[in-house]
């Protein structure tokens, strides 16, 4: 009740955007999680071409964020918002009715532009309409967000039944009513002139070291975060010998994440700093990977049910102690970000910092993959806990760093609203 009675009390365009990355997320995981699956099973396309069509949809979105958040700035967050929305659309479409290569190259790109474009403008919407309250809308963002990732793969698996045309129409459709949600009720800001132009603007982000030291230091939140979706739910199939373990622990952290989010980030909000949350809550994402290590090791299948659940254990207490992490640091780094440069550039603050943190995240998964791989190979299957370890500790210490040196803002000051 107190999770809805806080989503009343913000704006209609705030409580909008939730809803939208509800959608956004639905689906997204509706579909994506099961595209290579299609292509190699359904299409017979090899191993390297369905490697190629993913590397394109996630370098189309990856390294376009700067734009999105650029276009933001410049054209208003709505409109790009909506142009995000429409673009997915007719590239969640193109992957349901073409079969082809060069269509699926398209439907990839285009599906790949659209999170470029959207995904920076609503967070710099975000920002700016929620003004001093903006650690708790990030915290609901944080909510309707893994909400969606929960729902879209259950809808996924569910329309696979009838066939994959049904699930990439199905996400279309929840893009298209977006886009027109966008359109009908989404107010409008008054965009401010930069007063540079937009290589200028991009200089200005891209020199201020505060903001790229800080960047750089969430390499740790992003790589241990995606962790839910490759080491934790592997460990947990290894502990247990049952693919169905993956997506229990995962439930369960999508339910504590509802419960708890929204109370977390209220109550720290009011004792110390900003840093120092988003310090502990990396040092506690690092810290999660360590109860796994007590199963890494085990090379036999469990032995019978209460072995299996004897051995889950540990594995669903790291991914809790995870979850519990991201929802400490990550709406005190959101709410960060604003803070560093001129609110004329908020949305290229936020493409800028995707940028950067996506880069360093993707050489972080190679880490992680390669220590698989590796510990597979050497019997020593507790090294990619190890490294994701080291990762929290690392990024933790950076922030505490930067926090001593006085580098990163205080919270960042609101932003007066204005609709047109």
């Amino acid at each position: 009740m107190r999770t809805w009675r806080e989503i009343r009390g913000f704006p209609l365009a705030i409580r909008l955007l939730l809803v939208n990355q509800l959608g956004v997320n639905t689906g997204f995981y509706l579909l994506v999680p099961y595209l290579a699956l299609h292509m190699s099973e359904d299409l017979g396309m090899s191993a390297a071409v369905v490697g190629i069509v993913l590397g394109v949809r996630n370098l189309s979105q990856q390294g376009l964020f700067l734009i999105g958040g650029s276009a933001s700035d410049r054209l208003g967050a709505r409109g790009v918002i909506i142009a995000g929305c429409a673009l997915r659309t007719v590239g969640f479409g193109l992957f349901a009715l073409g079969d082809g290569l060069p269509v699926l190259l398209g439907a990839s790109v285009l599906s790949g532009l659209a999170g470029a474009l959207f995904n920076p403008a609503v967070r710099a919407y975000l920002a700016l309409e929620a003004g001093e309250r903006k650690a708790e809308a990030f915290a609901l963002f944080n909510v309707f967000a893994t909400t969606g990732a929960l729902i879209g793969p259950l809808l996924g698996s569910a329309l696979l039944l009838v066939d994959f045309r049904a699930s990439a129409l199905t996400a279309a459709g929840i893009f298209a009513v977006l886009t027109i949600a966008q359109a009908l009720a989404l107010p409008a800001r008054t965009v401010p002139p930069t007063g540079n132009s937009v290589l200028a603007d991009w200089r200005e982000a891209a020199g201020n070291r505060r903001f790229l030291a800080f960047a750089l230091a969430m390499v740790g939140l992003f790589t241990m975060e995606n962790q839910l979706y490759l080491l934790i739910p592997d460990g947990a199939r290894r502990a247990t010998g049952w693919d169905g373990a993956a997506g229990l622990v995962f439930l369960a952290g999508t339910l504590t994440n509802l419960w708890l989010q929204l109370r977390i980030t209220r109550a720290l909000k009011k004792r110390g700093s900003r840093a120092r949350w988003i310090s502990a809550g990396l040092a506690l994402m690092g810290l999660s990977f360590v109860p796994p290590l007590a199963v890494a090791g085990h090379g036999t299948a469990p032995d019978g049910l209460a072995d299996a659940a004897l051995r889950a254990l540990p594995v669903l207490a790291g991914a809790l102690l995870l979850h519990l992490g991201v929802m400490i640091a990550q709406p005190f780094v959101m709410e960060l970000i604003p803070g560093f440069g001129r609110p004329e550039l908020t949305g290229t603050y936020f493409g800028l910092f995707y940028v950067v943190s996506g880069i360093a995240a993707a050489v972080g998964n190679t880490v992680v993959g390669w220590a698989m791989d590796a510990g597979e190979r050497m019997g020593a299957r507790w090294l990619p806990w190890a490294c994701c370890l080291a990762f929290g500790l690392v990024s933790a210490a950076a922030v505490g760093r930067l926090h001593r040196r006085r580098v990163l803002p205080a919270a960042s000051p609101p932003v007066p609203t204005a609709t047109a």
